[in-house]
């Protein structure tokens, strides 16, 4: 049995349509891409370090959603999610001081202005791209991949800026899920743009207190 024909049976449960909710035809995958999501980002919200084993089954799912959907730059961002989420749980276990736990910080300057430097060339090269690939939205698709590589890369550092990347990308996503009728998507990412908000909170009172600034400064 070739290798593709191995995947598709593989996949195939995953994408057996459960129920309706408006437009959309609920599957497994995006069941369970929901179900992971919101849990991956209250975990996040925590600052827990289980976010990443948790965000790496998400990312699987969402890439059988994605792909069946055409959005062909969020099916392919799960592939480097998944290996981003590999590197950030190993940074959070062992990327602080004599190889302990990292603490919570905040990104330099510096650095965010690199990553928003990088969103426009980033966003224009894959929505070239995109375009190619007969995407069904490139530059909505391209943005967003772009916001939450930048997101995602400030979530491995532990840096509480990574919430405004994640708030950014969360308002263009809602509106495309929407319009693609993936509505119980969207109504995920409704909830993960509130979770988003509570999760900045909770971690700027974190840096709030004397012994994260110390540990930070």
């Amino acid at each position: 049995m070739a290798v593709p024909d191995i995947l598709s049976s593989v996949v195939a449960p995953l994408n057996h349509q459960l129920f309706h909710l408006g437009q959309d035809a609920v599957t497994w995958a995006e069941l369970l891409g929901f179900a992971t999501g919101a849990v991956c980002v209250w975990l996040c919200v925590r600052a827990s370090v289980w976010n990443f084993p948790v965000g790496i089954a998400n990312n699987l799912f969402f890439l059988v959603l994605f792909w069946s959907a055409r959005l062909y730059a969020d099916a392919s961002l799960q592939v480097v999610y998944l290996v981003l989420a590999a590197y950030g749980w190993m940074v959070w276990l062992r990327g602080g001081e004599r190889h302990s736990r990292r603490r919570m910080g905040r990104a330099s300057r510096s650095s965010l202005y690199v990553l928003l430097a990088l969103l426009v060339p980033v966003t224009w090269g894959l929505t070239v791209l995109l375009t190619r690939a007969h995407d069904s939205a490139p530059f909505w698709d391209a943005l967003t991949t772009a916001l939450s590589l930048a997101a995602q890369w400030l979530l491995n550092a532990k840096q509480i800026e990574n919430w405004y990347f994640w708030i950014a990308a969360d308002l263009v996503y809602i509106p495309l899920y929407f319009s693609k009728g993936l509505d119980l998507t969207g109504i995920v990412y409704v909830l993960f743009l509130a979770m988003c908000l509570v999760g900045w909170r909770s971690w700027r009172c974190e840096l709030a207190t004397p012994v994260t600034r110390a540990v930070t400064a």
